[in-house]
């Protein structure tokens, strides 16, 4: 079975960091530099935010914010709210495909989670109690969560397009992993075609109404994802080129420029300084 997450994952770190667990009574904000998963195990809950209208939540429920937005959570103090509160990073600033590709907010409850209530069981007991090893443990049971979510999310087709989709379809799944763990390979349609058990045409047709774009175009742009991850790392750009399928770094040079409108020491140099 193709595993659609093992090429990312292999580029793009996934981290989380629990910050609050307890019970929230009254008013608090959270920024735009994180994404964000929370975990409403009971207790109302009223949310505010700038990527979509006010919400009331009476179940017990997870909220994900993929990419930094800012919002604010109102428990009334009377009955107060249990939370499970973590800063995430699936790598959206890195330019991880997937994590930009995910909706601003997911809102799912629980009862809609079935594969993800032994995790969520675990994380509440520790969470909501004092065991040393405490936060290494709720930390990688928030990664644990994430990476069964993203999998809830492929398996159930929340996305009617782009990456998300993608994945969803075992067709063209089989094409994009195959991108993704061997960026250096030199991929034809054809070759991408038959690793999805399809025609030239019929996969060429079928990957841009699903995907959204070409497949050349999707396989060009995940190779200077991967060149960037590889330049934050301190390789050098000669390096990142042999890893992505370039033949020198005057041609990844050429490709950066093409798609992101400067040089690879330009994009490094702007990265730093922010």
């Amino acid at each position: 079975m193709t595993d659609r997450l093992a090429g990312l994952l292999n580029h793009y770190s996934l981290s989380a960091r629990v910050f609050h667990s307890g019970a929230l009574c009254g008013a608090k904000g959270f920024d735009r530099d994180h994404g964000y998963i929370h975990v409403l195990r009971q207790g109302p809950l009223e949310v505010s935010a700038e990527v979509h209208p006010p919400m009331r939540i009476n179940e017990p429920c997870l909220l994900f914010y993929p990419r930094g937005a800012p919002h604010r959570f109102h428990a009334p103090a009377a009955a107060g709210a249990d939370l499970v509160c973590a800063t995430v990073d699936l790598g959206s600033t890195s330019g991880n495909p997937l994590a930009l590709a995910l909706p601003e907010v997911l809102r799912i409850s629980l009862e809609e989670l079935p594969e993800l209530s032994t995790t969520l069981d675990l994380l509440f007991a520790e969470a909501f109690a004092n065991h040393c090893g405490r936060q290494a443990a709720i930390d990688r049971l928030c990664e644990y969560l994430l990476i069964q979510l993203l999998r809830f999310l492929m398996d159930r087709g929340f996305a009617h397009g782009g990456l998300l989709a993608g994945l969803a379809d075992p067709r063209l799944a089989r094409a994009i992993s195959a991108m993704h763990e061997a960026p250096a390979q030199d991929w034809s349609l054809e070759a991408l075609a038959d690793r999805a058990g399809m025609s030239r045409a019929r996969f060429a047709a079928r990957f841009r109404e699903v995907v959204g774009q070409t497949p050349g175009h999707y396989l060009a742009a995940w190779r200077i994802n991967v060149a960037c991850s590889l330049l934050r790392q301190g390789r050098p750009v000669a390096l990142a080129a042999d890893r992505v399928g370039y033949a020198s770094a005057p041609a990844l040079a050429r490709a950066f420029r093409a798609h992101l409108g400067c040089s690879p020491s330009e994009w490094l140099a702007q990265r730093t300084t922010a």
